[in-house]
């Protein structure tokens, strides 16, 4: 899949952006604060009918305008164009329209244009809690697994039941919390065995990503810990119960699971340098890519690298942009603020790309370099 061209209009500090794209790398070189992404968050917006740093819609369109209209033109692997469209005026339902035929539910749309997004905001999956990266299994491996997806739902609803029932002030009923603790034991079940698949294919990929960036300067891993792996789930949750009913909430299953990061056999928390809880990160995102695309779409994400360069040393901004202009990923637009450095690097690939300055929401199209298309 290939965004071609995007028609922008009042969407958030982009008054009027029309910009053709190249097929391989696309670079919005500007200061901060500038609209470089903006411009990222329109393209993501796009795929998702969302945008990745403000759910609230109306706060997106331009200040002092009624409305924002976004437009992405593309290219399908067999040449075939599609079109789609996004418009939202004030007070109004948003559009959404592929061909110019308006999609019955959003979700219709979601997964036709896969992506994947790099940007400062991933810092939490390091930073944050534990929440944050059960969300990140959750979110990949539910792209391709309609099972998992299913039965984490089903979970949920038993757990927040149980809950419900814990925090009762007298006796809740026995049967009935058998019911939900059976529930909660077997799809959570279902939950770990595929969290533990995933984790189990997916850290040798990270891990060749991040040696690969760093130059094997350092040693990473991965490491998912579940109440599962202490034997069968019901007898974990049922043994539990006097405890959690004190509490007034479940104490124990997969919604209390834990991918533990690590340097060097440390946490990466703790230990890690602002480079390599960088390096980290994106060697995360793009095994992400490299996952979906073996099991998901089966098509080529678009990729996009939002401020991804900061705090990294020269030569892991090299090895990333070399990494990602090989034929292993498709299209890629990365935004920076150092346009010397990143023309340098993008000259030595050898593949085509297009060079675009951003300046108080307007943009120019600066430099184009033929290379390989």
């Amino acid at each position: 899949m290939i965004l071609k061209r995007i028609s922008i209009l009042n969407y958030k500090n982009l008054a009027e952006v029309e910009l053709d794209f190249s097929p391989k790398i696309n670079c919005f070189i500007g200061q901060n604060g500038m609209g470089k992404t903006n411009l990222l968050d329109a393209v993501y917006y796009l795929s998702f009918c969302k945008s990745a740093s403000n759910p609230v819609d109306s706060q997106n369109i331009r200040h002092d305008e009624e409305f924002f209209v976004i437009q992405g033109f593309y290219e399908l692997e067999d040449g075939t164009p599609e079109e789609i469209y996004c418009g939202l005026k004030r007070r109004q339902k948003k559009q959404f329209k592929r061909n110019k035929k308006e999609y019955g539910r959003l979700a219709e749309h979601i997964g036709f244009i896969p992506l994947i997004m790099v940007s400062p905001a991933d810092a939490e999956l390091i930073a944050g809690g534990s929440e944050e990266r059960r969300r990140f299994m959750d979110v990949v491996i539910s792209q391709y697994d309609r099972e998992y997806l299913e039965a984490l739902m089903r979970y949920n609803k038993a757990l927040q039941q149980r809950n419900t029932l814990l925090k009762q002030e007298e006796e809740p009923d026995g049967e009935l919390m058998a019911v939900w603790e059976e529930m909660m034991a077997e799809t959570g079940t279902t939950v770990y065995r595929k969290r533990e698949e995933f984790i189990r294919e997916f850290i040798p990929i990270f891990q060749s990503f991040y040696s690969y960036i760093s130059q094997d300067r350092e040693r990473v891993g991965l490491t998912y810990r579940s109440h599962a792996q202490r034997g069968a789930l019901i007898d974990v949750i049922r043994e539990s119960r006097p405890k959690d009913r004190i509490m007034g909430y479940s104490l124990h299953g997969i919604h209390k699971d834990e991918l533990e990061m690590e340097l060097s056999d440390f946490p990466i928390k703790r230990e890690g340098s602002q480079g390599q809880n960088k390096t980290y990160l994106i060697a995360l995102k793009l095994a992400q890519f490299n996952f979906l695309k073996r099991t998901g779409s089966r098509t080529q994400p678009i990729l996009l690298l939002d401020d991804i360069f900061d705090k990294l040393d020269a030569s892991r901004v090299e090895q990333i942009v070399k990494l990602v202009a090989g034929d292993s990923f498709g299209q890629i637009f990365i935004t920076d603020t150092n346009r010397d450095h990143l023309d340098k690097i993008l000259r030595k690939t050898e593949q085509n790309y297009r060079l675009f300055t951003v300046d108080k929401g307007a943009v120019s199209d600066r430099i184009e370099e033929g290379g390989k298309a």
